[in-house]
């Protein structure tokens, strides 16, 4: 399992959004910190990896939204959350 701790958000091509391009990860269980665009995290949860994101109250689980392109959000009580975005930026 990785912690998400921080995001780089790019402009969109097609509008004027911003969307998460790559991401900054830590896994506590080894030590081991990186970065990973958006298609390399969306594939590693896709293969059964795990990823979430610390909130104030715990963690929640990294999901990725099956549409074109995927996207990486946050499921937290049951639905999708914008924990993601509420990450510093770098």
């Amino acid at each position: 399992m990785i912690y998400i701790t921080a995001v780089h958000m790019e402009p969109s091509n097609a509008s004027s959004h911003e969307y998460i391009a790559s991401v900054r990860w830590e896994n506590p269980g080894t030590g081991a910190s990186d970065s990973s665009t958006k298609a390399q995290m969306i594939e590693w949860i896709n293969g059964g990896g795990e990823a979430r994101v610390r909130d104030r109250v715990g963690s929640v689980q990294v999901g990725v939204v099956d549409a074109n392109p995927p996207y990486l959000r946050t499921y937290a009580d049951g639905r999708w959350s914008d924990n993601l975005l509420s990450l510093p930026r770098y």
